[in-house]
């Protein structure tokens, strides 16, 4: 009797094992493979842009300065003028560059005008610093500043532009023809393109005057030991 009861426990644990192996199993969607490099090139992403975050936060907050810009040699750009002229107007430039970041912005140019006694509107202001914006900044660089006196000088400038305006209250004599008169500016510039030696000219009356300058100040003081060894004698 306990045989026949386990033979049929047998069975019936046999049948329900055939039973799940003839039955189906469902079908799963198949898992799409991430492309290649998908995982490293948004961790790339965004590790860059957080670099970047942090580089402008460190700016603004002044812990970082900013990438330096395209330097340029005014002097072998603008070789219509001397040395003493681009000096005068580098000058003029740091004058009124308040913020000391080599930019005019429009209310440091604001400012300029009003010293010069010519004030501009709002607008007038903008429209002043669109006419030599080469990189639309919204504000004036250095090299922008001189073509301000190139584009006087030639004669390139409207009479009711702000910027005639700056040149000519400057004091700034911006060539042989001055701003007053431009006519034969083109041909004044290829003349002190052609005398070559003129920069170097400067350069060494500026050596010299330096060197005079020392001479001075060391006969000074030779003058004030012999002084000062006469009466402690």
């Amino acid at each position: 009797m306990a045989s026949e009861e386990l033979a049929r426990k047998l069975q019936s644990r046999l049948s329900a094992t055939q039973e799940t192996i003839a039955r189906p199993e469902p079908e799963q969607s198949p898992v799409r493979p991430k492309p290649q490099g998908s995982d490293a090139a948004c961790g790339d992403s965004s590790s860059e842009l957080s670099a970047k975050l942090t580089r402008r936060l460190d700016i603004n907050e002044g812990n970082a300065a900013p990438r330096a810009t395209r330097v340029f040699n005014p002097y072998t750009e603008f070789k219509e003028f001397s040395r003493k002229q681009i000096k005068d107007m580098e000058g003029m430039f740091k004058r009124y560059d308040t913020g000391k970041d080599g930019f005019i912005d429009l209310m440091e140019l604001k400012l300029m005008m009003e010293k010069l006694g010519a004030p501009q509107t709002h607008l007038g202001l903008k429209n002043m610093i669109k006419e030599v914006d080469e990189d639309f900044d919204g504000k004036l660089s250095f090299r922008e500043f001189l073509l301000i006196f190139r584009r006087a000088a030639a004669g390139e400038l409207q009479e009711e532009s702000g910027l005639l305006a700056l040149a000519r209250l400057s004091e700034i004599d911006v060539s042989t023809q001055g701003v007053m008169g431009a006519k034969d500016f083109f041909e004044a510039k290829m003349q002190a393109l052609s005398a070559g030696s003129k920069f170097e000219a400067e350069i060494r009356e500026e050596k010299e005057e330096r060197k005079r300058q020392e001479e001075e100040k060391k006969q000074r003081h030779a003058a004030f030991k012999q002084l000062q060894s006469t009466f402690c004698s």
